[in-house]
C-alpha cells in the first residue's frame, strides 16, 4: 500500500504563496477561505474536504463529523495560538528537537505555537500541512499567505528593464534588418 498523496505539502513544497484547507459542511468557513483565496494576488491553492457519495462516501467523517470535529480539526487563525478541542484545552507546541506535540493546557497558552500565515520561509507551513489525525488535529484555514511578485509582474519588470538598458526598440527595423527575403 502506498501512502496517500498530500496536496497541501506538495503546494507548499513548490513555494505556493497561498495555501489553505476547508471543509464543505462548514459553509461560513468555506466562504471565508474561498474569499481569501480570491483576494490573493497570485495563484491560490485550496484543498476542500468534500464528501462524494459515489467514490469516497464518509472518507472525511473521522475528522469532520460534528461529534468529533472540535477535537480532530484545528482552525488556523493568524496571530493566535494553536488551540483546539471541545473546551479549547489542547494546544500544539514545538519540542526542543523541532518536532510538534499536543499538550493539555489550562488557559495558559504561553509556549504554544502561534500561527503565522505570512512567514516567508515555508518550513513552518509545511510542518502544519503534515499534521494528520489520529496523532494530531488536522489544520483547516489559511496555512500560508505570502506576497511574492506574480509571473505577469516579473515579465512586465523584465520588459521595463530591457527598455531602459537598450531603448524602446524599433519593430520595423528589427523585421527588415539582416538577411531578409520576400515571399511572392
Amino acid at each position: 500500500m502506498d501512502r496517500p498523496f498530500n496536496p497541501l505539502s506538495v503546494a507548499i513544497g513548490a513555494e505556493a504563496t497561498f495555501v489553505a484547507r476547508t471543509i464543505d459542511i462548514d459553509t461560513p468557513h468555506l466562504q471565508y477561505v474561498l474569499r481569501r483565496a480570491a483576494e490573493h494576488k497570485g495563484t491560490a491553492f485550496v484543498e476542500i474536504y468534500q464528501n462524494c457519495i459515489v467514490f469516497n462516501d464518509g472518507a472525511f467523517d473521522p475528522v469532520t463529523d460534528k461529534a468529533v470535529r472540535s477535537d480532530r480539526l484545528i482552525v488556523l487563525e493568524h496571530g493566535k495560538p494553536l488551540v483546539f478541542g471541545k473546551e479549547r484545552k489542547k494546544g500544539i507546541r514545538m519540542r526542543p528537537d523541532m518536532s510538534l506535540e499536543v499538550v493539555e493546557i489550562d488557559g495558559d497558552t504561553s509556549g504554544l505555537l502561534v500561527h503565522d500565515e505570512t512567514r516567508q520561509q515555508a518550513g513552518y507551513h509545511f510542518m502544519l500541512s503534515r499534521l494528520t489525525y489520529p496523532d494530531f488535529p488536522e489544520p483547516i484555514g489559511v496555512l500560508r499567505a505570502v506576497r511574492q511578485p506574480t509571473y505577469d509582474e516579473l515579465v512586465a519588470e523584465q520588459g521595463c528593464t530591457a527598455a531602459l538598458q537598450r531603448g524602446e526598440g524599433d519593430l520595423h527595423q528589427l523585421l527588415y534588418s539582416g538577411e531578409t527575403w520576400v515571399v511572392p
